[in-house]
C-alpha cells in the first residue's frame, strides 16, 4: 500500500476514481457524476495540479481518495477541510480509510489549526473512522445535500490539531 499525493499524471485514474464515487454515492458528495463526466482527463490534470489531493495505491490501482482544501481568506486560513474521501468498495475494511485520513492529518498539521468535515449523517461507518481520529460533531446542518427528491443531513465535524 502507498499513499502520496496525487499529481497531474494520475489524472486518468482519479478521473475513473473520482466519477466512480460520484456514480456509487452520489448523496455523499456536493457535485455530481453529470457534472464531472463531462470534464476531460485534462481537466482533472489540472484540477490535481491545483489541489492537495491523495490517493491510496494497491498493486499499481488508485483504490482511495482524500483531499485536503484551506481557504486563501486570510482570517480562515488557520482551518482546512477534508474532502472526496473514498475508497473503492472492494478496499474497504482494510485500513485504507485510516491510512488516508491520518495521512491528510498529518499533512495538514504544518498548514492549518483546524481540520474540518462534513459527512451523511446516515454514513454511520464514516462517522465512526472520523471519531477514531478525534473529530468531533460541533453541528448539523438539515437538507445540506438533495439527490433527486431526497434529502440528506450532514454533520458537521473538526479535528483541533493545536490540542492533539
Amino acid at each position: 500500500m502507498e499513499i502520496r499525493r496525487l499529481v497531474p499524471s494520475d489524472a486518468a485514474a482519479f478521473r475513473e476514481i473520482r466519477l466512480e464515487a460520484l456514480r456509487r454515492a452520489p448523496e455523499a458528495f456536493s457535485s455530481t457524476f453529470e457534472a464531472e463526466s463531462v470534464h476531460t482527463v485534462e481537466w482533472f490534470a489540472d484540477r490535481l495540479d491545483k489541489s492537495n489531493m491523495f490517493g491510496a495505491f494497491h498493486n499499481m490501482e488508485l483504490v482511495g481518495i482524500a483531499g485536503l482544501l484551506s481557504s486563501a481568506q486570510r482570517k480562515e486560513a488557520h482551518k482546512g477541510l477534508l474532502v472526496s474521501m473514498y475508497v473503492r468498495p472492494g478496499s474497504r475494511r482494510t485500513g485504507i480509510g485510516n491510512q488516508l485520513v491520518a495521512t491528510i492529518i498529518e499533512f495538514a498539521r504544518h498548514r492549518v489549526e483546524l481540520v474540518q468535515l462534513a459527512v451523511v449523517s446516515e454514513n454511520q461507518e464514516a462517522l465512526r473512522l472520523y471519531e477514531r481520529f478525534g473529530f468531533v460533531q460541533y453541528g448539523l446542518q438539515k437538507k445540506a445535500l438533495k439527490q433527486g427528491d431526497r434529502y440528506y443531513d450532514e454533520i458537521l465535524m473538526a479535528k483541533d490539531l493545536e490540542s492533539s
